[in-house]
This record gives structure tokens, sequence and C-alpha cells, in this order.
């Protein structure tokens, strides 16, 4: 298909996109800091939130991490913790007091469910009746497939595919160029949607891909693509 605004494809990220953890680890995280008496702001969880997806973006940060603590075990999460609480502007000094709490906390008492938003199962099933591949392109590991179905997604989307399929993480290009090769379109023909500016908005640009930010909380307020708050924006971006 050829659609009158040029795009062929439409590729979304899964989770933090599609998938959502209710409540989110970063909320539940600083809610417990501020129980600890901390005057954190909503700027301070803005400015945490952010280096969340930087850091979860194959950073060189979260590389080096994972090779120090053999992958993400509790070292690695008690390790995450102190940083979180640094993004926060956790006084330095309390920082090797509060860390291992918050991460005992978060290993105990964060058991979230998945979400997914409502409008997904309107505005999907409508850009595939109008014709777009469509398709789904995660940093997880392992195929994710089943996943998706079971979340009641079963039928939307023509692929997914997993970075640890193509050993290629976003921001890299390669999983965007294998992408690009299941949905059998061009770069320039193909919109990629995702939550991650770090990842998603930056790794489409590198693979020449027309990214569009997912941004429901306002997390970024300078970007250089377009930004929606909800998919029936896109359906709007399409037009």
């Amino acid at each position: 298909m050829r659609s009158s605004n040029n795009i062929k494809a439409i590729l979304f990220d899964f989770d933090g996109t599609l998938r959502h953890n209710l409540p989110s680890g970063g909320e539940v995280f600083t809610d417990f800091v501020v129980g600890y008496g901390l005057p954190i702001t909503q700027e301070d969880r803005l400015r945490a939130a952010r280096w969340e997806h930087y850091y979860f973006a194959n950073s060189p940060e979260i590389q080096a991490d994972l090779k120090k603590f053999n992958g993400q075990g509790e070292d690695f999460w008690s390790n995450f913790a102190h940083r979180r609480l640094a993004a926060l502007g956790c006084p330095p000094k309390l920082i090797p007091e509060l860390g291992p709490k918050a991460a005992a906390h978060m290993q105990e008492a964060y058991k979230p469910v998945d979400w997914i938003p409502d409008e997904v199962h309107t505005v999907v099933p409508e850009l595939k009746n109008k014709g777009y591949v469509l398709g789904v392109v995660s940093n997880r590991d392992n195929p994710y497939q089943e996943e998706i179905d079971r979340m009641g997604m079963e039928g939307y989307f023509h692929f997914s595919l997993a970075a640890g399929e193509v050993q290629s993480w976003k921001p890299e290009p390669e999983i965007f160029y294998a992408a690009l090769e299941r949905a059998d379109s061009t770069a320039q023909e193909t919109l990629y949607i995702g939550d991650n500016y770090f990842a998603d908005v930056l790794g489409a640009l590198r693979a020449g891909l027309r990214p569009v930010l997912y941004d429901p909380k306002g997390l970024f307020q300078e970007t250089d693509c377009p930004v929606i708050a909800s998919f029936e924006g896109l359906l709007g971006l399409l037009k």
C-alpha cells in the first residue's frame, strides 16, 4: 500500500508504549522516598523519569552495570536504586543508607499489573483496516508475541521483533533495519512510535525512519519529532 501521506508501515515500541506497568516502578520508588521526608518536587520526578529512560536505552552506564554485576540480579538493582536516588536529587550523604532500603522495598512491594490504553484497541485495528503494515519492535531479549496475544491484541500486528532475535538493541540502527525488512518497507515510508526519546526517537532517526514520540506524561518538552499524548493523536498525524 502507498497511502496519500507516503506512509506504508507503522511500527510501535512495546513496553511503555503499547503495554504499561500500573503503577509504574518510578512512581512507587519515588513515593517510597517521599515517605522518608525528602522534599521531592514534580520537576525532580520528571528529571528522574527522563534519566530512567536514558539509562534503559542501552546506555553506556547500563552496559557497564550489566557487565559489572553479571546481569540484572540483586546487586544490579541495588546499584540502580543508588543511581535513581541521585537522579531524584537525593543528598549524596543519604544515598548509602536509603539505597538498600529502596531496593528492598521495590523487590518486596512492587507488584504491577499490565495495562493497555483503551485507544489501542480502536486505533490500531483502524490503522490495519486502512492497509498499513503494522509491527512491534522491542528491546526485549526474547520473543513476546504470545504476550501480545494474551493481552487482547491478537491479530493487530503483522509481526513482532525482539532485539535479542537480531542481537541489536535500540537505539542501534540495525534493529530498525531488521524491522524494515520484515515490514517490506523503506525507512522514509515508515513511522516508528515509542515513549523513550533516547531509544525510540534517536534510534529511529539514526536508521532514517520517521519517529513519533508517545509522551502522555509530558516528560520531554523539547523534541525534534512529532509528539502525541494518546494514540488518537496518531490518526491526526496521518491525515
